[in-house]
């Protein structure tokens, strides 16, 4: 019998991080934060300068986010996704710059996670409900009718006229893994566009930490710690101008007959991923790389994730499993630090 359904990814700063301590402002500097709905998810951005340029700023990047919430919503009738999902396997659609760009980089991490991030994992997502009133667990036939849609590389895309197309019926994209990512590296260019040089971008927990913080230390951001309350953490990473992305298995998730079932899929199986992985943090300078990888590592486990992660220049990981062991790329050993003594680094 379902028990419960986990929708704490609306929370506001709900996703996995913490920013940890104030930050110093100049003389004449003020801090400006809004807040918003969109892309599912509650966002919080914050800005440093002068009060009116400040406010402008972030002014701008609410409006670009919801923009870009507008064309790649799973649900809007109006937006490019909906409107590609019901073409799938008739016509091509042609789309807006945004979500061209986005679902090119879909395809392109879908290529070199072998498949672990697909974009056209709609069917699976739509099936399952997690996140909704519907959450339920499906039959395995079920299941199997839905992974049998899912084929990255049965997406066409025309890059001449940025048009795009699902070459089988019923087949359904969703950008959910990578949407936000991108949505948070054009708040980015937002907020640089407007002068400012030490801003606070997090959406849902997807978090840029851009410039410094005012006072000129490093950002110090907390990661989540899975097993307990919103608010305790693993311990601190310390970045400058870097994006850090973190993916649970407490992020979205419901119960059933006593099991719990989260929100990220193992395609391979039609499943929550259940490799022993609960937490997986992505250090990048670009979010829409982190919001990719932080799924695609999770996914793919500690050997393989580390691994391609490792291959790729400017991106580190951290990785924690369920017998609270901590892995991670030796670069990212370097800004973060654990805080709770149930964790330990652990050699692969």
């Amino acid at each position: 019998m379902k028990s419960k359904i986990n929708r704490s990814v609306l929370l506001l700063l709900s996703a996995v991080l913490i920013m940890l301590q104030g930050c110093g402002v100049k003389g004449g500097e003020q801090s400006v934060t809004k807040t918003g709905f969109m892309l599912d998810t509650n966002i919080e951005v914050t800005a440093y300068g002068q009060k009116d340029q400040a406010e402008k700023a972030v002014d701008g990047v609410l409006t670009r986010i919801r923009d870009i919430d507008n064309k790649m919503s799973p649900e809007l009738p109006s937006s490019s996704v909906v409107k590609i999902n019901a073409a799938a396997g008739k016509d091509y659609v042609k789309v807006d710059g945004d979500t061209f760009y986005v679902i090119r980089e879909g395809i392109k991490y879908a290529g070199l996670t072998g498949g672990m991030l697909d974009i056209s994992v709609g069917p699976l997502v739509k099936l399952w409900g997690i996140g909704t009133e519907n959450a339920h667990v499906p039959t395995r036939e079920e299941i199997d009718k839905a992974r049998a849609l899912i084929d990255y590389k049965k997406i066409d895309i025309n890059e001449n006229n940025n048009e795009v197309k699902l070459s089988q019926p019923d087949m359904r994209m969703d950008l959910g893994a990578i949407a936000k990512g991108y949505a948070a590296d054009c708040a980015k260019q937002v907020i640089i566009k407007n002068g400012i040089k030490s801003a606070l971008i997090n959406l849902g927990g997807n978090i840029y930490a851009m410039g410094s913080k005012a006072d000129g230390s490093d950002w110090r951001i907390g990661i989540q710690d899975p097993f307990n309350s919103r608010g305790d953490y693993v311990g601190i990473v310390r970045v400058k101008d870097k994006s850090v992305v973190t993916s649970g298995n407490y992020e979205r998730f419901f119960e059933e007959n006593g099991k719990r079932y989260h929100h990220i899929f193992d395609v391979s199986t039609g499943y929550p991923s259940d490799n022993g992985v609960v937490s997986t943090t992505i250090i990048s300078d670009k979010s829409i790389d982190g919001d990719a990888l932080s799924t695609s590592v999770f996914v793919l486990g500690v050997d393989k994730g580390l691994k391609l992660v490792e291959s790729m220049d400017g991106v580190e990981a951290v990785i924690i499993t369920s017998d609270k062991k901590v892995y991670a790329t030796p670069g990212a050993k370097s800004i973060f630090q654990i805080t709770d003594k149930e964790y330990t680094y652990e050699d692969r």
